[in-house]
């Protein structure tokens, strides 16, 4: 085991089988009756036993900025932790973290592997949101998905999200299955899953997956320690609240997270597209700004990797693609996913960003918070239960 491998596993460890965000469905369907797949570990963790369950998935509400603005969110701080201290995989990022949760995998076996990544050895840039020119979904990520699993099971399954994401490629490779309730406001949304668990089937088990986007989108643009940030959280905590007191009796309501974020000051930016020296021997550079993926040019890895530690310091952990497989960060890897990481895997520490200005939209360059990395601030989340 190298050096590098040794201490990429002293800073980081991936939530094991039946822990973190890829355990939330496996219970919710033990909850249910409904039992699993044989190649889905059972989780660590429980939920009471019930016919109707909500799984509220709140992007970018992290566990660390949650306990200190938890003034925002008088509902969620009565609730219990399911899990003490809940994790994302790495990178800490919507793409791969919705992907766990979906399929109940950790990112090596479901192959979403970051925001961006490298197709056909890194010549076409994939935004695995926007899924714009990829692969067909259901081969690229070829498992059932759990709803799908919920499903064949005799249970109702809904998603209740908004109208642009229904459909999407993104959608039918991680979350597919069941039917789609569209909804744009928060009286909408409410209406979705209250209606959703009203419409359960012959056996009458229902599973409603609800998302909420706003929390993210103000910890990007203003800043996880904004006042924007903590009225969006009190938007959503009041959506909780009335879901909670609306429901049928006996429902099971689990809110969590896809990751944390952490302000990233352009003070602490590099930016590839500015003649910076980290550009020397990289022909793409994807993943995201807080979880760089490097594809370099031929023959040229070794040097780049020389290059990005010693130029990142203190500031990264840079690991080979081999040597961040051997680590563990992505979980186990199947065949067919290694080729889609880059030559190497970044983890960016403290507030810095590694990015390519000519790769991105003016607006993502204007942004705050960020997340994709290992540390404390973007990996903890909170896994709490209302027990109906």
């Amino acid at each position: 085991m190298s050096r590098e491998v040794a201490e990429a596993r002293q800073r980081y460890q991936p939530p094991g089988p039946g822990e973190g965000l890829a355990s939330v469905l496996p219970a919710a369907l033990l909850a249910l009756g409904a039992g699993l797949p044989d190649d889905i570990p059972e989780p660590r963790w429980q939920l009471p036993q019930t016919r109707r369950v909500v799984v509220v998935l709140v992007d970018g509400l992290g566990s660390r900025q949650l306990e200190r603005r938890t003034g925002h969110a008088p509902f969620l701080r009565t609730l219990g932790p399911a899990v003490p201290d809940a994790r994302c995989g790495f990178p800490s990022t919507t793409a791969t973290s919705l992907s766990s949760l979906g399929t109940g995998r950790g990112a090596g076996d479901h192959g979403v592997i970051g925001w961006q990544t490298g197709l056909r050895g890194g010549q076409q840039l994939l935004n695995h949101l926007s899924w714009k020119g990829g692969p067909e979904p259901t081969r690229y990520q070829p498992h059932r998905t759990l709803l799908q699993e919920a499903g064949r099971r005799d249970v109702t399954v809904t998603t209740v999200s908004r109208g642009t994401f229904d459909g999407s490629g993104f959608t039918r490779a991680a979350l597919r299955g069941g039917g789609y309730a569209a909804a744009e406001s928060a009286e909408e949304r409410t209406e979705g899953v209250l209606t959703a668990l009203g419409q359960a089937g012959r056996r009458g088990r229902a599973l409603v997956y609800a998302y909420w986007d706003e929390v993210d989108k103000a910890g990007h643009v203003h800043g996880p320690g904004s006042l924007e940030w903590g009225e969006a959280v009190e938007a959503v905590d009041r959506f909780v609240a009335g879901v909670v007191q609306a429901a049928p009796e006996g429902t099971v309501v689990v809110v969590t997270s896809d990751h944390g974020m952490t302000e990233a000051p352009l003070s602490r930016r590099r930016d590839l597209a500015l003649g910076d020296v980290l550009d020397e021997g990289v022909s793409l550079l994807a993943g995201e700004p807080r979880a760089p993926q490097v594809w370099c040019v031929p023959g040229a890895a070794a040097d780049v990797a020389a290059t990005w530690r010693a130029e990142l310091g203190e500031d990264a952990v840079v690991l080979t693609r081999d040597e961040a497989v051997e680590a563990g960060w992505f979980g186990p890897v199947r065949e067919g996913v290694r080729e889609r990481l880059g030559d190497l895997v970044v983890a960016m520490l403290g507030d810095a960003t590694v990015l390519d200005s000519r790769l991105l939209r003016p607006e993502v360059l204007r942004l705050r918070g960020h997340h994709g990395s290992i540390t404390d601030a973007e990996t903890a989340i909170p896994l709490l239960v209302h027990q109906g």
